[in-house]
């Protein structure tokens, strides 16, 4: 990947919802369903105008966390609906289930999964992915994966997640960045038994053209509100930890994910930032109109993850040590992001992060070697 954030889109990848060619002739004659969000796209329309156009018959589309359009607010809850452009029923896979009943799929004979992931483990469209698994398999519903790319996938790193601390931002046994793309992630989900009652999903991947892993790859299109820009992409894996603390991760901000600090950093910082109610992006982020002191991010080298190959831990570790009220630091919700109860403890003790990081093996490497059995592109 680029040593900066500033990489450019490669014009070379053709992601599989572009191959028309392999996928719309299949679907002909066929009660299709949708599940895809506003990335979803094929040349400059969304995939749902686009296919509607070439005569596929779509009779219901299902959303994911921000909504089939990707207009909501991270954690808002969605109804179903009825999508205003093209009056297709929608379903919503975050608000009352993240999972589609079998009334939900009736009539459906495929579908079609296509959104762009992040390539992290806490990105809640892998936990949307395995239930679209879920539910075909047990209602025999064929699944074809358009393929996109991971931006996040020159390196895999992190505590693999740990039995006990599975949640819908953590669902598998795999690291923090897991360098895959949901088609082969999808292989590894049927593969490796993770469904309920270890079902399996009929499975049909549309693979890129001219991709491989650890590629430069700009996304078109911001995979969610408040990933508004390559910098805070690649910057997630990272700093996303700190939604699990007191320390606002820039929610309120247009800087998401770039920006991190706290009301009680007060004296230790000279950057500070004040987290505002947001439309469509955050209502109600944490430290809501308070000043906050800490570290400006926007400028700094993600081309580091990848020369290093690791996430970053020292900005939680100094924030930590510059915190005032080490008590109030740590919320609920870290251990799910971290995948185990370790991480945080590791942390209030001051291990350094060398040890932390030997702490994770030999999990890492044992995924690291699983990992290879599902590749579709090179490394």
């Amino acid at each position: 990947m680029s040593t900066d954030s500033a990489a450019v889109v490669d014009a070379s990848i053709v992601v599989g919802a572009a191959r028309t060619e392999e996928y719309v002739p299949y679907l002909k004659g066929k009660k299709v369903g949708l599940t895809i969000n506003h990335t979803s796209t094929i040349g400059d329309k969304l995939s749902m105008d686009s296919l509607l156009a070439s005569g596929v018959e779509i009779v219901r589309g299902f959303g994911p966390e921000h909504g089939f359009r990707g207009n909501a607010s991270a954690g808002a809850k969605i109804g179903d609906e009825v999508d205003e452009k093209t009056g297709v029923p929608l379903v919503s896979l975050f608000g009352e289930k993240y999972k589609p009943t079998k009334a939900d799929l009736a009539g459906i004979d495929v579908m079609i999964f296509d959104m762009q992931d992040v390539g992290v483990r806490f990105y809640t469209y892998l936990s949307t992915l395995h239930y679209i698994m879920e539910a075909c398999a047990e209602n025999d519903i064929e699944l074809i994966i358009l393929d996109r790319p991971n931006p996040n996938d020159g390196y895999i790193d992190g505590p693999v997640l740990e039995k006990g601390n599975e949640s819908f931002v953590g669902m598998h046994p795999i690291p923090i960045t897991h360098g895959l793309t949901f088609g082969e992630y999808a292989a590894m989900i049927n593969d490796q038994g993770w469904l309920a009652n270890g079902v399996k999903c009929k499975i049909k991947v549309i693979p890129m053209l001219n991709y491989h892993h650890g590629k430069p790859y700009t996304l078109p299109i911001p995979p969610s509100p408040n990933l508004n820009t390559q910098q805070a992409i690649l910057l997630y894996p990272s700093t996303c930890l700190f939604e699990g603390t007191d320390i606002s991760e820039g929610r309120g901000t247009l800087f998401a994910f770039s920006v991190v600090g706290s009301p009680k950093l007060q004296g230790n910082y000279a950057f500070s930032f004040t987290p505002k109610s947001i439309p469509g992006m955050s209502e109600n982020p944490k430290h809501l109109n308070e000043t906050c002191y800490g570290l400006d991010l926007r400028t700094y080298d993600t081309g580091i993850f990848t020369q290093t190959g690791r996430i970053n831990l020292s900005w939680l570790k100094e924030l930590y040590e510059a915190y005032p009220d080490k008590d109030q630091f740590f919320k609920g919700s870290f251990k799910h992001l971290a995948g185990n109860d370790k991480l945080a403890q590791q942390i209030k003790d001051g291990v350094s992060i060398a040890d932390i990081q030997k702490s994770w093996e030999p999990a890492l490497s044992e995924y690291k070697q699983l990992r290879k059995q599902y590749l579709l592109y090179n490394d």
